[in-house]
């Protein structure tokens, strides 16, 4: 599949991404078309479905919360002092239920966590398990 145009970036947590990948999209109401074009298109869709079949399971794995929960999580963790929203995204993807779970996501960052911190961190996950 070639991409012609980026319309939007942004960064999802798994729920979310799971959300969208089982969403019916605009490939399951295709029209009629010319035999060709059905032809390259039933190529495309293969290798699609690979991909997207794969990227399903491993969001319906990994993913611990629901969409909008999830969502939520982030929200109330971007609310929180030295927290960026790749790493409140993070956290709501691996749901740290202890303080090494919490230092090891914020590992490559320049900064340590107080314990006060990791406290607020680990209260916000605990509201949404």
């Amino acid at each position: 599949m070639i991409v012609k145009d980026i319309i939007e970036e942004s960064a999802l947590t798994l729920a979310e991404a799971k959300e969208i990948l089982t969403a019916p999209g605009k490939r399951e109401r295709v029209k009629k078309k010319e035999k060709e074009e059905k032809e390259k298109e039933a190529a495309e869709e293969n290798e699609m479905r690979f991909e997207r079949r794969k990227a399903v399971e491993n969001t319906t794995k990994f993913a611990k919360l629901g969409a909008k929960e999830s969502r939520a999580l982030v929200n109330e963790l971007l609310e929180l002092e030295k927290t960026k929203e790749e790493i409140a995204i993070r956290i709501a993807d691996l749901m740290p239920k202890s303080n090494n779970e919490v230092r090891a996501i914020y590992a490559k960052e320049r900064f340590t966590l107080t314990e006060a911190n990791i406290e607020k961190i680990l209260d916000c996950v605990a509201k949404y398990e």
